[in-house]
């Protein structure tokens, strides 16, 4: 149904194990998020913030409870499910950009389309995303020719070249200058308001936090507060 919501979890657990020990990162999560959020996951290292990112993201199982991503039930899917669910449902962003360093912006943008099957014409809507993000002087750049900041705003391009309803994003804007921050942050919430995206970030960085449409705190794998906040961006 068109309003349920994108990701669901009950009672959500996460028990990693080294021989006869258990290490719990994740202790009996509820939490909805509905499309067109901008929400940030914070607490303190160890509240299981990426644990939770990684679980909805497709790239951990869950040891207990329930959790559904995009209307898929996560703990029945496979291995491949999984991978094709992360190639073409979800969008990520990760702290270290994890451009492919060979490649220009656009060639890395191009790259993920073509691994979602888009045709001949991904070169030109691989430029379109860019542009749209004010990023097309860099299409021809490589990586090490750009400062973090770029970086970072063309691997949210990558991102969401493919419109994904769904951009998880880990520590975006830890390795980034208070002003980059705000750009990219400004980016992102421009993408939220044009195509109805929705972003779920983890995060130490109260600058994304200051632009949070609601914001969940962790404490010892379980939530401990979940506020909506005033942003004025919000209408």
């Amino acid at each position: 149904m068109e309003n349920d919501p994108l990701v669901s979890a009950r009672s959500l657990t996460k028990i990693y194990k080294a021989g006869a020990v258990e290490a719990p990162a994740l202790r009996g999560v509820d939490l909805d998020v509905h499309g067109g959020e901008f929400l940030s996951i914070v607490g303190p290292s160890g509240s299981g913030k990426t644990t939770l990112l990684n679980l909805i993201g497709a790239l951990d199982s869950l040891t207990g409870g329930t959790l559904r991503v995009l209307g898929r039930d996560m703990g029945s899917l496979s291995r491949r499910q999984k991978a094709d669910l992360r190639l073409r449902s979800l969008g990520f962003v990760f702290q270290a950009y994890n451009l492919l360093p060979v490649l220009t912006a656009r060639e890395n943008v191009e790259f993920v389309l073509e691994l979602q099957g888009v045709g001949a014409e991904r070169r030109d809507h691989a430029k379109r995303v860019l542009e749209e993000l004010g990023l097309g002087d860099l299409a021809e750049r490589r990586p090490l020719e750009m400062s973090g900041g770029q970086q970072q705003r063309v691997a949210v391009a990558r991102a969401v070249a493919s419109r994904p309803k769904l951009v998880l994003a880990d520590e975006p804007t830890a390795n980034l200058d208070g002003e980059n921050a705000e750009i990219l942050m400004n980016m992102m919430r421009r993408l939220r308001d044009e195509h109805r995206m929705t972003f779920l970030f983890s995060t130490h960085d109260p600058r994304v936090v200051a632009h949070a449409s609601r914001v969940i705190t962790l404490t010892d794998g379980r939530v401990a507060k979940d506020d909506v906040t005033h942003n004025p961006s919000d209408g």
